[in-house]
């Protein structure tokens, strides 16, 4: 347990520290540029994503809810709209949160962000919630009550941030954060990406996470 706590605490340290100007600032200049940042904080992320993984297999059993057969649909359902929002969301460029930046980014036809202006963090919220449900162990709610508690103050942080930085951001923030059944064609192409992490996680999870994501 105590590994997997420490897992937990240096993956949300590195998440706030990147998000410090001073030191993003910094690293974009050691790293050639923000795609330089991006690519290697990716693959931290996804080394501590593996040791976070690691270490919770190797965490001691300790139930704090008994799992009932209709919570094993929970994660199979919610992870569609999750993983809609974490790939289509990753591929827009978006000034607003984390993603590929705002470069590009078109207010006339902000796509998925007429939405949510965080679509990532909202997929992270729904994939943490969702995996909660059915996982009542003591392990499993020290990885994803964090995760989901960091997901879902993102957005208002990060609004906070962006206002700061942003001169337009009334005029831009206007434009999203709004139900809109045109964001459906706007976001084209990106839904695929949504749909292929799906199939990919479905796929991989019982390989790499030991069990089967199917009731």
């Amino acid at each position: 347990m105590l590994e997997l706590a420490l897992a937990v605490a240096v993956f949300l340290a590195s998440h706030r520290l990147t998000n410090r100007p001073a030191f993003r600032a910094g690293a974009e200049r050691a790293l050639g540029g923000r795609t330089g940042f991006i690519a290697a904080y990716s693959l931290l992320s996804l080394a501590l994503l593996a040791w976070i993984i690691v270490a919770y297999q190797r965490a001691p059993t300790i139930v704090l809810w008994h799992q009932q057969p209709w919570m094993r649909w929970v994660p199979v359902l919610a992870m569609a709209p999750a993983c809609l929002l974490l790939g289509a969301g990753m591929a827009t460029p978006n000034p607003f949160s984390i993603g590929p930046g705002g470069k590009g980014f078109d207010p006339a036809r902000p796509g998925l962000l007429r939405l949510t202006r965080h679509p990532v963090l909202w997929g992270l919220a729904i994939w943490a919630g969702a995996h909660l449900v059915p996982n009542g162990d003591a392990a499993a709610a020290l990885v994803f009550v964090p995760l989901l508690t960091l997901a879902l103050a993102g957005p208002r942080l990060l609004d906070a941030a962006r206002r700061r930085a942003l001169a337009d951001w009334d005029g831009l923030a206007a434009l999203t954060g709004r139900p809109a059944w045109v964001m459906v064609p706007e976001t084209g192409w990106r839904w695929l990406i949504g749909i292929a992490l799906y199939a990919a996680l479905i796929h991989l999870h019982l390989p790499v996470i030991g069990a089967s994501p199917w009731p």
